[in-house]
């Protein structure tokens, strides 16, 4: 088959949890057999110099971006206010996107073309003019409930209405676009069913983040530090921000008291001021790291306090195949099929998440035990290679019609 796929941000360097997903289907696909050719915003919030892109990447994917520029303007948002459209979606919108996108669609034809995220979609009437290709969502997240969630959670009122009219907007766009596509491939099996309440009638699977368990070994021989907690994930994503913040003001105090010896590390791309000024007890900035699995096997115990966002946690399902032992919220790891006390602990307030670190601390044989089922449930559910042939049929069927 021959696939392009349309990444909001670049899928190389695979840093992140989106590009770290879209990275997976991209070279599952090719190492499939299919030929296969991105396109990719590049943005002020996440910019890649396509020099900087290994040739054997671009020789496999074709990679080209286009610039847009993505950051809030005051003034836009504030008009977008009385224009009932969703200023999410607005902001990707570009005339030198369109014009890439009409070049690549009329210098070859394609059987299948993926939007990676619902802010692909205002593309696509322009690839239904000018190409035959079936369109396949693959749904990271349902946007709206992501913004449903962290409005609810604000407490400055003003902050709270603008969070929830931009939520509001969102959910009427993703609705909107629900059944203009020819399948949608979900994340999570429970975002499949979401979408499916909500009035999706075409073609549906999910198919979970995967990783390539073939490269990946248990432990490579990298020495842990134990005790000790982490968390790694991009900091410009609100959620990971507004998770964080609850836990350093409302559970690292507790647990400082109980382990004043014991360090927390930081570690993620886009650090916020607010924390690298912070000066916390044992709380240790580390920012972007070169190797994410080499940070996580030099680590203990992952936290993952997350209380909005929606789709599935990729650093939990890369730290599950580290072997790590992960504490995280219900909402944390929506989506990937965990039982609490065999290969995860869920806490969901202050108290639940100090007693699961203490409990860890305590007991290292069962931080072990944790992380050796966690690789277990990660090499039946999410191993690529299997993942992607599950893609290779719908995308199949929906060809066939």
């Amino acid at each position: 088959m021959k696939i392009l796929i349309l990444c909001n941000k670049s899928p190389y360097p695979p840093k992140e949890g989106g590009p770290i997903a879209m990275n997976a289907i991209i070279e599952g696909l090719y190492q499939a057999g299919h030929s296969v050719k991105v396109l990719a915003i590049n943005s002020n919030k996440y910019g890649v110099d396509i020099k900087d892109i290994p040739e054997s990447y671009q020789k496999k994917t074709g990679i080209e971006t286009v610039y847009i520029d993505l950051s809030i303007k005051p003034l836009d948002a504030f008009f977008n206010l009385f224009t009932g459209k969703s200023y999410h979606v607005e902001r990707f919108i570009s005339k030198d996107f369109e014009n890439k996108l009409k070049e690549i669609l009329q210098k070859d034809e394609y059987d299948i073309v993926q939007f990676e995220t619902l802010y692909i979609s205002p593309y696509i009437d322009l690839i239904r003019r000018y190409s035959k290709a079936k369109v396949v969502l693959r749904s990271h997240n349902i946007e709206h409930l992501i913004w449903e969630r962290v409005a609810n959670i604000s407490k400055n009122p003003l902050k709270k209405f603008y969070l929830g009219h931009l939520a509001k907007t969102l959910r009427n766009y993703e609705l909107g676009m629900l059944n203009r596509y020819d399948g949608i491939a979900t994340i999570t099996k429970k975002d499949g069913e979401t979408l499916h309440g909500l009035g999706c009638n075409i073609p549906l699977i999910d198919i979970p983040f995967g990783i390539d368990l073939s490269g990946l070994k248990k432990n490579p021989g990298i020495e842990t530090e134990f005790p000790s907690l982490f968390h790694l994930g991009a900091m410009n994503w609100m959620p990971n921000q507004e998770g964080i913040r609850w836990f350093l003001d409302e559970v690292w105090p507790l647990v400082n008291k109980e382990f004043p010896g014991m360090k927390f590390y930081l570690a993620g791309r886009n650090m916020p001021e607010w924390i690298t000024v912070a000066n916390i007890p044992n709380v240790v900035v580390t920012g972007e790291v070169d190797n994410a699995f080499d940070f996580m096997y030099s680590k203990a115990i992952e936290i993952v306090p997350l209380f909005s966002g929606s789709g599935i946690r990729i650093k939990i399902i890369e730290g599950m195949a580290a072997q790590k032992a992960v504490i995280s919220t219900t909402i944390g790891a929506e989506g990937i099929n965990v039982e609490s006390g065999k290969n995860i602990l869920i806490a969901n307030n202050p108290q639940q998440f100090f007693e699961a670190v203490k409990q860890l601390v305590h007991n290292q044989e069962l931080c072990e035990t944790l992380g050796e089922n966690a690789r277990k449930l990660i090499e039946k559910d999410h191993d690529n290679k299997k993942l992607i042939n599950r893609l290779e049929k719908f995308y199949q069927k929906i060809i066939d019609g």
